[in-house]
């Protein structure tokens, strides 16, 4: 059950108490599946015990990511969609889109939407605000959100949930907005590599007119883009405008850069290097690898196998790679749970520890790919100093993707991908730090 204390200001105002909505942020540990299903099962207390009467409906990645494992196994799916795509072929806009009419058509008296302005790009989201406030105005919303820029501007009732999932009521949202979050500094130096990787070429990835398509479509057109050895690039660009195509191809994982120009680790794609060839030099994280992990794994052993590139640790590890492993735990302050299993940490926690794991073995380019996607804003100021941090106390170059624009994150340049009927195209945005670097 939920703990609840009493509101930090007494009054509303006339036009906020006529207000219905509620926004409700979430640290990073607290229990979102448990405060989900009280209010769905009618087991709301305080504020929200009005809504115990009533029916209540939940818009989610999760169940997106349901509806899509269905269509899968059955090849169907009720969720009505136009011009019978496939709900899988559709762009995270169109699918949060057709899900949420899918939601409005079961007769809902009020909508749960769990971060649904997440991996969105920036038209997408703007897009689906207007949306949604079009909606509020016939049917209750309660946003479930972790960071203070995504909160809906038509919802004033706010809600903090903290890790032991004591609820704190604002009466007057203001009060909560305007909190800052303390910059987190990171004061360790990054610890040293284990061994140093043997490659002469200072271009790590070279993209010379490379193009993908899929049936009839191109999805990237004559992409040109060289990665260099300590340069800090973002990759942006719409939904659906191929940047996970992108990536692909980097690690080696796509078969289309065969027979093209592409050169990874001063290799010819095709040349005779092997898949494990290319990814032993690729630290890779996105957010999805937290299910890949036995959940009983302790913090320490996750941390090691990055040595190995291993999902889990089987084999003894060295004296000086637990001593690196406990000097990575020590910087991003996380030592004292070392013998803490994986399943334990918070959301934050596990992201943090995923880092540092691909950052371990110290690999010529560490691609980081939505880091900060459903973390509370001071876990997401965390993982900037520490990938700004990397950058500037490394030689490893960087790749960082994501839809939205973190602040603080220093990063050197910008790929920019951009659709046309022809597909992609991409064009390269050097920032002042870059240009100002490379005048010195």
């Amino acid at each position: 059950m939920f703990c609840i204390l009493a509101p930090c200001h007494k009054h509303f105002s006339s036009m906020k108490a006529k207000n219905n909505h509620w926004g409700v942020f979430l640290s990073d540990n607290a229990n979102k599946k448990l405060f989900t299903e009280e209010l769905l099962e009618g087991k709301a207390s305080g504020k929200l015990a009005k809504f115990n009467i009533l029916k209540g409906q939940l818009f989610s990645d999760h169940l997106i990511n349901k509806i899509i494992e269905a269509e899968y196994r059955h090849e169907r799916i009720e969720v009505e969609k136009e011009n019978n795509r496939s709900f899988r072929s559709l762009s995270g806009g169109e699918q949060r889109k057709s899900l949420l009419n899918y939601c409005l058509s079961q007769k809902a008296d009020y909508l749960i939407l769990d971060n649904p302005l997440d991996n969105l790009d920036s038209a997408s989201q703007q897009s689906f605000r207007i949306l949604l406030k079009d909606i509020a105005n016939h049917t209750t919303i309660i946003q479930l959100i972790n960071r203070k820029s995504d909160l809906l501007d038509f919802i004033y009732n706010l809600i903090r949930i903290d890790d032991d999932n004591t609820i704190t009521y604002y009466d007057e949202g203001k009060s909560f907005l305007n909190r800052t979050v303390t910059p987190v500094i990171l004061t360790s130096a990054i610890p040293p590599p284990l061994s140093n990787y043997d490659i002469s070429a200072k271009n790590l990835v070279s993209f010379n007119s490379i193009s993908v398509r899929y049936d009839n479509k191109t999805i990237l057109k004559d992409i040109c883009w060289q990665i260099n050895s300590g340069e800090f690039w973002q990759l942006n660009g719409p939904n659906g405008s191929g940047k996970t195509t992108l990536l692909s191809l980097i690690i080696g994982d796509n078969p289309q850069g065969y027979g093209q120009d592409l050169v990874l680790f001063g290799r010819k794609k095709g040349s005779g290097e092997s898949i494990w060839d290319i990814k032993e030099k690729v630290g890779y994280f996105t957010p999805s690898m937290t299910d890949l992990f036995n959940k009983y794994h302790t913090l320490e052993n996750m941390i090691i196998s990055g040595f190995m590139d291993s999902i889990g640790l089987y084999i003894q590890p060295s004296d000086l790679q637990i001593k690196l492993a406990r000097e990575w735990l020590s910087l991003i302050k996380l030592l004292q749970l070392k013998d803490k299993s994986f399943g334990e940490l918070s959301l934050g926690q596990q992201r943090i520890a995923l880092i540092a794991r691909a950052m371990i073995k110290h690999p010529p380019l560490l691609i980081l790919d939505e880091p900060a996607s459903g973390m509370d804003d001071h876990n997401s100021f965390l993982v900037t100093s520490l990938i700004n941090k990397i950058a500037a106390e490394s030689k490893i170059a960087i790749l960082y993707v994501s839809h939205r624009k973190e602040e603080g994150l220093k990063s050197d340049m910008t790929f920019e991908l951009t659709p046309t009927p022809i597909g992609s195209i991409g064009s390269i945005d050097k920032t002042s730090n870059f240009t100002e670097q490379n005048k010195k």
